[in-house]
């Protein structure tokens, strides 16, 4: 196996984030599928590959770095402000008006 290029800024930095993440993924799914047989057994390149883990891993590693070059929150921070309450944040006004009513 020839060895990865080392040049560049942004591929030598993200391509392990993504093996990892795949790998994640991989083990997740067996955990799932396996239940009490499972062994954390883990995957080869070419298994993560054709299984479509690292297309995936990387379609989740590339949104999450543009989310932080973007500074908008992760999904795992818009469920912890969607559901935690803020003394903070004030409630949507409500319209009270109606269609075809006149205000007094």
């Amino acid at each position: 196996m020839p060895e990865q290029k080392t040049i560049g800024k942004f591929w030598p930095y993200i391509r392990p984030l993504i093996w990892q993440k795949a790998q994640e993924l991989y083990q997740m799914e067996n955990a799932k599928t396996m239940h009490t047989d499972y062994k954390g057994l883990t995957a080869t390149k070419k298994e993560l590959r054709e299984g479509g883990y690292f297309h995936t891993a990387k379609l989740i590693i590339l949104r999450e770095i543009w989310q932080q070059k973007k500074r908008l929150p992760t999904p795992a921070e818009e469920a912890i402000t969607e559901n935690s309450i803020l003394p903070f944040k004030n409630p949507k006004p409500q319209n009270n008006k109606r269609k075809g009513m006149v205000e007094t």
